[in-house]
């Protein structure tokens, strides 16, 4: 086992995980996150933030300090969709060039997908099931429908938490309408986007044994529900939320100020906003194509990308 870590840098937060691995299994020893919304007031000019920029370079700066204090052999930092979609992205990857002294990678939307995918079926006892894969992310959402680790539909939409977040302005104290306007917007966007792709592969084949959330909002959701205010992934892993009671937990949330929201157990208070989205979309895809739960899972992208960079290092 070689002890690696990966550094994610996403639209709202950057993550770390520092891990035992051998190129099959993944043992986390060290992990972590920070919300430092890279993305915030980015989709009306597709431009990043000089000082979105700056926080999120030295997040990424304390997070390689820690990484090496942990004993990590080796560091690799990969970057998803607001530096995917920015017109500047050069200033983010100069910025953290400096800060890290490490290149990033800048991953497309179908790696992200083949990752989240491959992290989840690395679960033991899920080989051979038919999984659906959900990552909910501040910028985009991907979508993953395979069987013994092989997908068989992949895609990446623009359905981020951040970015739907700046498009609806719910408010910090958002009505029921609000609500209702965004389970419509939610469910029209899903319905063109999908239907005649992933909606026709399960009309046609059947729905999923398990339809799996990976990344943020899911585990914030299972902490909130388990009214937990400290990381627990075994207690995050073992969650399961029939459609109804995630519903149960959408309506709650929108039907607290983000005042209130930000005392809840398990929700970190500069998250309190951003959850209202996750949590709806999450919502709507379960609605839309009829899906009876969702599991949640921890096992996700950056599981997958250090299992990569143990198979191509040997």
């Amino acid at each position: 086992m070689t002890r690696r870590a990966i550094l994610d840098v996403g639209t709202n937060s950057v993550k770390l995980l520092v891990a035992d691995t051998d190129g099959r299994s993944v043992v986390p020893v060290w992990e972590s996150s920070e919300q430092t919304r890279l993305g915030r007031g980015f989709y009306e000019t597709r431009t990043l933030q000089a000082d979105a920029i700056e926080a999120t370079a030295q997040a990424a700066s304390r997070y390689a300090a820690v990484a090496r204090e942990q004993g990590a052999e080796s560091l690799r930092i990969i970057a998803t969709s607001a530096a995917r979609d920015a017109t500047n992205r050069q200033n983010l990857l100069e910025a953290l060039q400096r800060a890290t002294g490490i290149p990033t990678e800048v991953i497309s939307g179908e790696t992200e997908a083949d990752w989240a995918f491959a992290g989840v079926a690395s679960t033991p006892g899920w080989a051979s099931d038919r999984i659906l894969v959900l990552d909910v992310g501040g910028g985009s959402t991907e979508f993953v429908l395979g069987a013994h680790g092989q997908p068989e539909f992949r895609t990446s939409l623009a359905l981020g938490s951040v970015r739907w977040l700046e498009r609806l302005q719910p408010g910090d104290n958002p009505s029921a309408e609000a609500l209702d306007a965004c389970r419509t917007a939610l469910r029209s966007f899903l319905r063109q986007e999908l239907t005649g792709t992933l909606g026709g592969l399960l009309r046609s084949n059947g729905l999923p044994d398990r339809t799996v959330g990976v990344g943020g909002s899911t585990a914030l959701l299972a902490l909130i529900h388990q009214g937990c205010s400290r990381f627990d992934r075994d207690l995050i892993e073992s969650t399961v939320f029939p459609a109804e009671q995630l519903s149960i937990l959408v309506k709650r949330l929108w039907s607290l100020p983000l005042a209130q929201r930000r005392e809840l157990p398990g929700l970190p208070p500069e998250r309190a906003d951003v959850i209202l989205i996750g949590a709806a979309i999450y919502e709507a895809i379960l609605d839309v194509f009829q899906l009876p739960s969702l599991s949640v899972s921890l096992r996700g992208l950056r599981f997958a990308a250090l299992l990569d960079q143990a198979v191509n290092s040997r």
